[in-house]
């Protein structure tokens, strides 16, 4: 059975546009998977880190997958580890981030894979992008139009590069 999911991908490390462009190019080969569409990028600053790091490059994809929600986590955490991401504590610099934040009809309390995604409600590094690529600010029954709109362009700034599906 298709469905569709919504990934999160961000990076501060090396060229942010190559790593997120390398991202999604892996994402498309996948089996069973393919990007149907990719948010615009947005710059933000990193978020509850204890040493100074680069800001980061984030953006929204939404997939179509015939994969379960923990075979396309896996899949993700396969392509993080392709790209070099070493896990250096809790927020550390990243060349590449994929989370799993919305997969269409589901839902887990699984402390390894939540969903939806912890905080996404919470954090304009996701609400930006989320609310480009559904634009009625509702994902698969996830109503986030009331945080969306206090979304500033303090906690997410829009770059004017534009990431096109490889």
């Amino acid at each position: 059975m298709t469905r569709q999911a919504v990934l999160g991908l961000g990076t501060n490390l090396g060229d942010r546009g190559g790593n997120l462009r390398h991202a999604i190019g892996a994402l498309n080969l996948v089996p069973g998977t393919e990007v149907i569409r990719v948010s615009k990028l947005y710059e933000t600053a990193p978020f509850d880190v204890p040493d100074p790091q680069d800001n980061y490059w984030n953006c929204c994809v939404l997939v179509q997958t015939d994969r379960s929600p923990r075979a396309l986590l896996g899949a993700c955490l396969g392509i993080e580890a392709a790209m070099g991401r070493v896990r250096k504590g809790y927020h550390g610099a990243r060349v590449i981030d994929i989370d799993l934040l919305l997969f269409e009809g589901a839902q887990s309390g699984d402390p390894e894979l939540r969903l939806p995604h912890p905080g996404i409600l919470e954090r304009g590094f996701v609400l930006a992008p989320l609310g480009d690529l559904f634009p009625g600010k509702n994902a698969f029954g996830l109503d986030f139009s009331a945080q969306y709109a206090a979304v500033s362009t303090e906690d997410a700034w829009e770059i004017a590069e534009r990431l096109e599906i490889p």
